[in-house]
């Protein structure tokens, strides 16, 4: 299957992570195949807000420095957001303070400041420009990407990391690393959104209830704002739920009242690939070959995908 594959390294999964660590690959000479399940369009990343914010992930000083990367990338192709699906959006962090906020991301996050009442009359929040990634732009770009860089994309599933023939190969498979690495401390955070016509949001706003309950407004292109959302623990339901849906659009009008009118355009779910803490490390497989875990990002893949991406290239490379 080595030489049938005609490849170096053979990236596993299609979501952010896959797609930005191929990408990196590729772009460093290596001849790179990947594999996914689903087409870019159908993977959980498809369905995130997707807001860069380390929301969910562990361990924490990795953590900084990859989304501390990959907001330097997101910031670049912020220049240019039709084709990247990339924006720098000002919004407000509710219930939080600059404090809280931390001087690994305050040094980099020019114009932080408490946001003001009018800003967010809920409480507490802090005002912050930070990268709004549109998904569904964006996943096809970095495919086109990958490919432009001489990579190939194909439509399989793989039952067996260490029997793919290939000197190396990079697991990006998020949730289903749980069967096929196996891993069973991979779990799903189902999250739910509810896309709706924009009544003429321009800023996005996250917001936590005092019973964990969550809200969140992002503007996205083409007269979209997506609501959300749940991170409910161990639900493994694809299927949107109309009672949660609801709720979702309730929680959203108390930031927004506008939007509790607005027109309903799409439903989405997904399943975050929740873990204790990122696995990103190298395992030596018999015969020289070497085996490179690059998953368990939760609902935080869009906010380290370069800065894993990365890492994960240097460990494939040695």
């Amino acid at each position: 299957m080595g030489t049938e594959l005609d490849c170096d390294v053979l990236v596993i999964g299609g979501g952010v992570v896959g797609l930005t660590t191929a990408v990196v690959l590729a772009e460093r000479g290596v001849r790179v195949r990947l594999w996914t399940r689903d087409p870019v369009e159908r993977t959980t990343s498809a369905v995130a807000g997707a807001l860069w914010w380390p929301y969910r992930i562990e361990p924490v000083v990795p953590v900084r420095a990859w989304a501390l990367r990959s907001l330097e990338v997101y910031e670049e192709l912020a220049a240019r957001p039709e084709a990247t699906g990339v924006r720098m959006v000002e919004g407000v962090l509710g219930e939080t303070g600059l404090d809280e906020v931390g001087a690994w991301a305050a040094a980099r996050l020019p114009g932080l400041r408490v946001a003001t009442v009018e800003e967010y009359p809920l409480g507490s929040g802090v005002r912050a420009r930070l990268p709004l990634i549109d998904m569904p732009v964006h996943l096809p770009w970095l495919r086109e990407r990958f490919l432009a860089a001489g990579g190939v994309v194909e439509a399989r599933t793989v039952a067996d990391l260490s029997e793919t023939g290939v000197p190396v190969v990079v697991n990006c498979s998020g949730l289903g690393a749980r069967e096929l690495v196996p891993d069973p401390s991979v779990r799903p955070v189902r999250g739910q959104l509810v896309v709706v016509e924009n009544p003429g949001v321009r800023t996005w706003t996250v917001s936590t209830g005092a019973d964990g309950s969550m809200a969140y407004l992002f503007p996205q292109p083409g007269r979209r704002l997506v609501l959300g959302g749940t991170a409910e623990e161990d639900v493994w339901s694809p299927e949107p739920d109309p009672g949660v849906a609801e709720a979702i659009v309730r929680r959203c009008a108390v930031l927004c009242p506008a939007v509790a009118g607005a027109r309903v355009l799409e439903h989405r779910v997904g399943l975050r690939p929740a873990r204790d803490a990122v696995r990103l490390e190298r395992v030596p497989l018999p015969g020289g070959r070497v085996l490179v875990h690059n998953y368990g990002h939760g609902g935080a893949g869009v906010t380290v995908a370069w800065g894993c991406a990365e890492e994960a290239a240097v460990l494939a490379a040695r």
